[in-house]
C-alpha cells in the first residue's frame, strides 16, 4: 500500500487499469442505450458521463474521504447485473424511472449499510449464483440479436453482419487461448477495435456522430429529467444493488489479502457506503449503479503494484475521458454486429459468474437444488409468459410480472424456508471474477 513509484509509472499503470475496464464501461451504455432507443448523440452522453461516473466512484472508493470508501487499490465500473434490469425497466416505466431507482437504492444501502452484513445472510451462493444467472439468461437474447445486426434491423442476419461478429468472438477466443495477463484481460477491447476497423473498411461505419461531437463537456445532472420513483424498479434496483454488495464483499476481501491488510467490520462497511453514494451519482449524473470491478482487481495481483495512487490515477484519467466528447463518440461508431460478437460472450460470463458462485454450493443437498430449479423456472417463465399472475391483485402482479424480482425472491424465501445444510455465508465467498484474476496472476 505504501509503494514508493514515480509518477510516469503511475500514469503509465493508471491506463492499464482503463484499458483493462474500458471494454465493459462502454459496452453497458451503448447496450441499455440502443435497447432504449436512444439517439446517437444520446448515447455518446451515456457514455461520457459513464466514463465520469467511474472516475467519480474510483476516487471515492480509493482515496476513502471520512465514512466512504475502503482506501483499497479499487477502479469501480459499470455493472452488468444491472443491465436486463435497466432495460426492463425503462422499457416499462421510462428512463427516469431507472435513475429513480438507482438513487433509491443507493440511499437503501448508505442507509442500512451497518446492517448489510446481517442482511447479506440472506445473499449466501445458492442465492446470489441463481439471481445472477437469471439476469445473465436474460441478457442472452439481447447478445443474440445484436450478433444479427439488431432486431429489426433490414440487414438483420446478413453475411457482413454474421461474419463480423462471429470475427469479433473468434479473436476474442483466439486471445484468450493464446495470451495470458493483460492482453487477455483487454481482448474484448481489442475485438472491438479490430472489428469497428474491419466494418469501415466494408463501409458500415458512420463518422459523423465523431465529427459533430465537441471537444469538451461537463455532463449536467438529470440530463433526461427529474427521477421517477415507483415500487417494483426500486425494489429491482435494491435486489441488484445487494447483489453487487455481495460480489465486491469478495473483490475487498482479495484486496486486503494482496496488500496484507486485515479489513474490519468498518472498513467493509464504508466500501458499502461509498458504492451506495456511487449509485447516487449514477443516478443523478443519469449513468449506472457501480461496483468494483474484478478484472482490475486481478490486474493489481497480476502488476505486483499494490498502492491505491494508481488506482486513484485511473480514476482522475477516466474523468478527464468523461469529459471529452469526442471519446465518448468513437464508441457510438461500433456496429451493432460488432458489439453482438463482443456481448455475447460478456453476457455468457454473467452466466457463468452465477454458475461460478453456485459452486460454493453443496449440490448433495436437496433443498438446494429447490432452490435453484424453482428460483431458475419461475424466474424466466415470468419473463417469457408475463401474463401467468393475471389473477392476481395489482399490487403483488407488479412485482412477480418482472422475472428478476419473481425469481430472487422466491430463492430468498427458499432459501430461508428449506433447510440450510451445507451453506456458506455469503460474506466467506469471492466473487468468481477476482478468483479468475488472483490464478491468473
Amino acid at each position: 500500500m505504501d509503494q514508493k513509484i514515480g509518477i510516469s509509472k503511475i500514469f503509465s499503470l493508471g491506463v492499464q487499469h482503463v484499458l483493462a475496464m474500458y471494454a465493459g464501461a462502454i459496452l453497458v451504455p451503448i447496450i441499455v442505450g440502443g435497447a432504449l432507443k436512444f439517439t446517437p448523440e444520446q448515447q455518446a452522453f451515456l457514455v461520457s458521463v459513464d466514463l465520469l461516473t467511474c472516475g467519480l466512484a474510483t476516487l471515492l472508493q480509493s482515496w476513502a474521504p471520512k465514512f466512504f470508501g475502503t482506501g483499497l487499490p479499487v477502479v469501480m465500473g459499470t455493472s452488468f447485473v444491472a443491465v436486463s434490469p435497466m432495460i426492463t425497466i425503462g422499457t416499462r416505466y421510462g428512463v427516469t424511472a431507472v435513475y429513480g431507482s438507482i438513487i433509491a437504492a443507493g440511499l437503501f444501502i448508505i442507509l442500512f449499510s451497518k446492517v448489510y452484513g446481517k442482511l447479506l445472510k440472506l445473499f449466501p451462493p445458492v442465492v446470489t449464483g441463481t439471481v445472477v444467472m437469471i439476469i445473465g439468461l436474460s441478457l442472452i437474447p439481447t447478445g443474440i440479436n445484436n450478433m444479427g445486426g439488431g432486431q429489426g434491423s433490414k440487414d438483420f442476419g446478413s453475411a457482413e453482419n454474421l461474419t463480423l461478429s462471429f470475427g469479433v468472438l473468434a479473436l476474442i477466443l483466439v486471445m484468450n487461448r493464446f495470451f495470458k495477463g493483460f492482453f487477455r484481460a483487454i481482448s474484448v477491447l481489442l475485438g472491438i477495435i479490430v472489428g469497428t476497423i474491419a466494418a469501415a473498411f466494408m463501409g458500415k461505419v458512420d463518422f459523423k456522430t465523431v465529427a459533430e461531437a465537441s471537444w469538451f463537456r461537463v455532463p449536467d445532472p438529470f440530463h433526461f429529467g427529474v427521477p421517477t420513483f415507483h415500487i417494483v424498479p426500486v425494489i429491482t434496483m435494491i435486489i441488484v444493488g445487494t447483489v453487487i454488495l455481495v460480489e465486491s464483499t469478495g473483490a475487498f476481501l482479495a484486496l486486503g489479502k494482496m496488500t496484507n491488510r486485515k479489513l474490519t467490520g468498518d472498513d467493509i462497511t464504508d466500501g458499502y457506503r461509498a458504492e451506495g453514494l456511487s449509485f447516487i451519482l449514477g443516478g443523478i449524473f443519469n449513468a449506472f449503479p457501480y461496483s468494483t470491478f474484478s478484472q482490475n482487481v486481478g490486474l493489481v495481483q497480476l502488476s505486483g503494484i499494490k498502492t491505491r495512487k494508481v488506482t486513484i490515477a485511473a480514476g482522475l484519467i477516466l474523468i478527464c475521458l468523461g469529459m471529452l466528447p469526442k471519446i465518448a463518440a468513437l464508441a457510438t461508431i461500433i456496429p451493432t454486429a460488432v458489439f453482438g460478437g463482443a456481448t455475447v460472450v460478456m453476457f455468457g460470463m454473467v452466466v457463468s459468474a452465477g454458475i461460478r458462485m453456485l459452486r460454493e454450493v453443496d449440490f448433495s443437498d436437496n433443498s438446494n437444488l429447490l432452490v435453484i430449479a424453482c428460483s431458475v423456472s419461475l424466474g424466466l417463465g415470468a419473463t417469457v409468459v408475463p401474463n401467468l399472475f393475471h389473477v392476481l391483485p395489482s399490487m403483488f402482479r407488479i412485482l412477480v410480472n418482472d422475472g428478476i424480482i419473481c425469481g430472487s425472491l422466491c430463492a430468498i424465501i427458499l432459501n430461508l424456508l428449506l433447510p440450510k445444510k451445507g451453506r456458506k455465508p455469503a460474506e466467506a465467498v469471492p466473487a468468481p471474477a477476482v478468483e479468475a484474476g488472483l490464478r491468473e496472476g
